[in-house]
């Protein structure tokens, strides 16, 4: 009894060792080399797979996934002889499990190797700047000869990435004041330009304010020369119309000697009026004027006038009868004479202090003279103003 249980015991022992060399299980992504006495016999995929034990053995097991491999940096020596330090990464795939176990030993190191090797024969037809500005061109190159080399290893190369690269220290130097001397250049000329964009800018504002503010002068000066001209034009017309009035006026009264003479006498006072005229000088001709009128107011006393009295306009209006209000207009002029006289006296009395004549001389001699005189009769309209600006006749002078 004993005997057959440890029988069985030993066949249960080795079933289960059986079992466990027949029965493989694979992973996914994952692919089984199985050899036969050293001999590649198949290849096992993933999942649960049966293999005649003792006889066949799994003998790798291949990674199907894309990978990533990083390298070190590796020196680099470039067309101008400057040594770059570059270090890549490189994505591949494993696409042939028995070509990837049986025709290269170390599938990672020879491409690693071969990395090196492609990139120092790209990299040594380059100069510095090349190598700095090309990247993409190396990555397609690179890629290009490393799928081609490891195609017939059962690899394909999917991707080729620079790291970095890095020039010597010196060289980082010159390059950093390079670019910052570029850079500087840049600035100066981007300043230059602006500058220049504004002062164009500002020139041509300038230019059209001094366009614009010339205009304006031209036409503000236009419109002030051509009204100077309306107002000297209106000017020129009003006081000729004034002359001819004044210039009819006076020859349509007819005036004497005596109008005149009172005229001269009236402007007299106005001489001397102001408070600055601290000198007054009497005209030479008063002497002539008051015996002028003195001489003429003596001629007509009780006498009639010979002429038919001062010309009247047709404008003037109808004159008035002689009977009516002669009287009034005697006496009015008797007074206004008188006061006249009385004026001309008190203003030739300094002059004739000055001169050694008799204070009286004039005065008695104008008093003397008959105040009876019979005028013309008056219009009913106001008399034409008497030219104030005309010299005072000769005696006798019509």
């Amino acid at each position: 009894m004993s005997v057959a249980l440890i029988i069985l015991a030993i066949v249960v022992v080795i079933a289960i060792i059986v079992l466990s060399r027949a029965v493989r299980v694979v992973p996914q992504a994952r692919a089984g080399i199985v050899e036969r006495f050293g001999k590649y016999r198949t290849t096992l995929s993933a999942g649960l797979n049966i293999i005649t034990p003792f006889a066949d053995r799994v003998r790798y097991l291949i990674d199907l996934r894309e990978q990533v491999v990083s390298f070190p940096p590796q020196p680099v020596i470039t067309e101008d002889n400057l040594v770059v330090s570059i270090d890549t990464v490189i994505y591949f795939q494993v696409t042939n499990p028995v070509a990837a176990t049986y025709e290269i030993a170390n599938y990672i190191q020879a491409i690693e190797q071969l990395t090196m090797t492609t990139l120092r024969n790209i990299a040594g037809g380059m100069d510095l700047e090349q190598a700095l500005t090309s990247r993409d061109d190396i990555n397609a190159t690179l890629r290009g000869v490393l799928d081609e080399a490891t195609g017939r290893w059962g690899i394909r190369v999917n991707r080729v990435e620079l790291k970095g690269i890095d020039p010597p220290p010196s060289i980082k130097d010159a390059m950093e004041k390079q670019m910052r001397a570029d850079r500087d250049k840049r600035a100066v000329i981007l300043t230059a330009e602006g500058m220049r964009q504004s002062q164009i800018l500002t020139a041509e504002g300038e230019k059209q304010s001094a366009i614009l503010t010339a205009e304006g002068e031209r036409e503000a000066l236009i419109l002030r020369a051509q009204g100077d001209r309306q107002s000297r034009i209106l000017r020129a017309q009003g006081e000729g119309q004034a002359i001819l009035t004044v210039f009819q006026a006076i020859h349509d009264g007819s005036p004497d000697q005596a109008l005149l003479a009172y005229q001269y006498l009236q402007m007299l006072p106005k001489i001397a009026e102001g408070d600055a005229n601290k000198v007054w000088i009497v005209p030479s001709e008063i002497g002539r004027a008051l015996e002028g009128l003195g001489s003429t107011l003596g001629s007509i006393n009780g006498v009639p006038p010979t002429s038919d009295g001062p010309k009247r306009r047709v404008d003037y209006g109808d004159p008035v009868p002689e009977s009516a209000g002669s009287d009034a207009s005697l006496s009015s002029t008797h007074e206004e004479v008188a006061e006249a006289i009385a004026e001309a006296e008190e203003a030739a009395r300094p002059a004739r202090r000055s001169v050694g004549q008799a204070p009286d001389g004039e005065s008695t001699e104008a008093a003397a003279a008959p105040t009876t005189e019979q005028p013309s009769p008056a219009p009913s309209t106001p008399e034409p103003a008497p030219a104030a600006e005309q010299p005072p006749a000769e005696p006798g002078q019509p």
